[in-house]
């Protein structure tokens, strides 16, 4: 009996993450991606502590179509900026922080789930 859950066809599934590059549904990106199950984009931001609320403008844009955003930290879980957190809230997009291979994982679960969810990933 196969168990595996159905995913929508061209959906975007994080398949692996290594060594700062990520391969999305066939895809090898090198350096912070942001994916949601419509698109992978490159992602200009480089490291949690110089993020902005300009850094999430691509998800900005979309936020009545996103009910959580999986922000991957890198390899180690850390905290973004209260500020910012708000700011994003502001905004429409909840975000809920957590180190990058819990957000892949994550990611594709609530993606296979058929959640409107989008992972805003720094390499590990």
């Amino acid at each position: 009996m196969d168990v595996t859950p159905l995913v929508k066809e061209g959906a975007q599934i994080i398949q692996s993450y290594a060594g700062g590059k990520f391969r999305v549904s066939g895809q090898l990106y090198d350096g912070a991606i942001i994916v949601t199950p419509q698109d992978t984009i490159g992602w200009a931001a480089t490291d949690l502590t110089n993020l902005t609320i300009d850094d999430f403008q691509p998800l900005i844009a979309d936020a009545a179509e996103i009910d959580v955003v999986l922000l991957g930290t890198g390899a180690q879980m850390a905290f973004l900026d209260p500020a910012l957190k708000k700011a994003l809230s502001a905004q429409g997009l909840n975000v809920d922080v957590m180190d990058t291979g819990a957000a892949c994982r994550t990611y594709n679960v609530l993606m296979a789930e058929g959640r409107r969810v989008a992972a805003a990933l720094l390499p590990c």
